[in-house]
């Protein structure tokens, strides 16, 4: 009988951490780890995604262990929730299937001055409001529109072009990871193809798990973190959660093409062809690398355009200005990029490149790429979690540079494929059951919301606990959801 199923080794390897030792398959150079408790170590062995990280181990240049956070499900080629370090100096890759099809998939907060009784009485209006003016929905496009030169303006510098045509002010970058930007874009080597797909989805929801949210402040676990990012219980708060849109699928699958035949043309040796990867130091991992920057620093726009937009419809809703209303950005941060970075391994401080597919970076305090005004209390980490029950703002703590390269979960991780999920809602309604929660929830489509249902979803709570215990990030506030729009 085929299952899906992992009937492979789960050894015990330290706190929340479980070991896929490298003797379980001939060709991997290092052990996977697992970063889960035994509450979910279950639902994790249901699917094929931890064969996925032994698979990893069998990339060149791989350094300590193939990681995996407690969000993991299947994926392309890495699972989602998927780390992985490589050195370039010892014939270290990089593989377009550890950063994903959606490029800089990320997620950004954005606090405000009102609270739960401020918002209630106008929620509805709101929600109307935000599901009208926000485009959402598959292949849906907005209302800024970019021509070829403008994009490529945009792919090599981020929200700073956007900063330019007053559509970003200096807090949104300097509350941004990396400020929007990603370094030596090639914008040049992206496809027409591409800059097709991307002319008017920057600033749109797109579909899939993708959502802008309103949420309250539910709960403060560090009141000092808590006032460094000025959340407050009872506050209103806006969550986007979104990435680079049909640009960056576009980019992936051009990188997937283009790299048919690399790794046997350098000896690499892989046991699934979605690994499909590049020495980085190779015409062709740099081929990839500057397209993959470029459609990064797109994702960051599409970003800071959507939250401007929630911006321009709060103020509309409440009868002040954003800036009356202090909407302000407590921080971005990307999911699926891969970034050189420093990291010491085996007594060396060694420059790689750290994959993260479905994982948030988590520097600690004191970090020199922590943004100054949470270098004392460590990089906000934020974690969505489903339509009916929290999400939550995290801090990076020291063990995430012992134990992850400096890396979190991204989110609950799913535990039904879309398929599952629409078959489970069968003869419900999903919007009301929403509604009994105490969530306003409005969708481009029923199947979308359907697949997207908090039933398809891992507990975030349970997947935080995880994270906090190993020492990963730590606690600082959990968000439960009021209003929600699809795609």
């Amino acid at each position: 009988m085929v299952t899906n199923r992992f009937d492979g080794p789960l050894e015990p390897a330290g706190d929340c951490c479980w070991r896929i030792p490298r003797s379980y398959k001939a060709g991997m150079r290092v052990d996977g780890l697992i970063f889960a408790n035994e509450q979910l170590l279950d639902s994790i062995r249901k699917d094929q995604a931890p064969e996925q990280v032994a698979n990893v181990a069998f990339l060149p240049g791989i350094q300590e262990a193939s990681l995996a956070m407690p969000d993991i499900h299947w994926g392309y080629g890495f699972c989602i929730g998927g780390v992985c370090a490589t050195d370039p100096n010892e014939g270290g890759v990089i593989s377009p299937g550890g950063v994903g099809y959606d490029i800089n998939c990320g997620v950004r907060l954005v606090r405000s001055n009102l609270f739960t009784k401020d918002v209630k009485p106008r929620l509805r209006h709101l929600m109307e409001n935000l599901f009208r003016e926000i485009p959402a929905g598959t292949g849906r496009g907005g209302k800024y529109r970019y021509g070829p030169e403008d994009l490529r303006r945009i792919m090599a510098r981020g929200p700073a072009q956007l900063a330019d045509w007053d559509l970003a002010t200096e807090a949104d970058l300097l509350h941004t990871e990396a400020g929007g930007c990603l370094a030596e874009a090639r914008p040049e080597m992206v496809s027409e193809r591409a800059l097709a797909r991307g002319a008017n989805q920057c600033g749109t929801l797109g579909s899939g798990n993708h959502f802008l949210e309103v949420q309250i402040v539910d709960e403060i676990f560090d009141q000092t973190a808590a006032n460094a990012m000025q959340l407050a219980k009872g506050m209103a708060c806006v969550m986007i959660h979104s990435g680079s849109r049909g640009l960056g699928y576009q980019v992936c699958d051009d990188a997937l093409r283009r790299l048919r035949g690399v790794p046997e043309k350098y000896g690499i040796e892989l046991p699934d062809r979605q690994l499909a990867c590049a020495p980085i130091l190779s015409s062709e991992g740099q081929h990839y690398l500057g397209s993959m920057r470029a459609a990064a620093n797109y994702a960051w726009c599409n970003r800071q355009l959507l939250m401007w937009q929630a911006r321009e419809v709060f103020a509309e809703t409440f009868g002040e200005s954003w800036q009356a209303l202090e909407m302000e950005l407590v921080y971005d941060v990307a999911h699926n990029i891969a970034k050189p970075e420093d990291h010491d391994v085996g007594g060396a401080r060694k420059r790689l490149w750290v994959h993260r597919k479905g994982a948030t970076r988590a520097f600690p305090p004191g970090h020199e790429e922590v943004a100054p005004m949470y270098r004392e209390i460590g990089q906000p980490v934020i974690i969505p979690g489903d339509m009916g029950r929290a999400s939550w703002v995290l801090a990076g703590a020291d063990g995430s540079m012992a134990r992850t390269f400096g890396s979190a979960c991204h989110g609950a991780g799913r535990v039904l494929s879309r398929k599952a999920a629409v078959r489970q809602s069968t003869g419900r309604n999903i919007q009301r059951e929403l509604a009994e929660r105490g969530v306003i929830a409005r969708g481009h489509s029923r199947k979308g919301l359907a697949e997207e249902q908090p039933d398809a979803y891992k507990n975030v709570d349970d997947v935080v606990e995880v994270v906090h215990a190993a020492g990963l990030a730590r606690k600082v506030a959990r968000m439960r959801p009021i209003g929600v729009i699809k795609g």
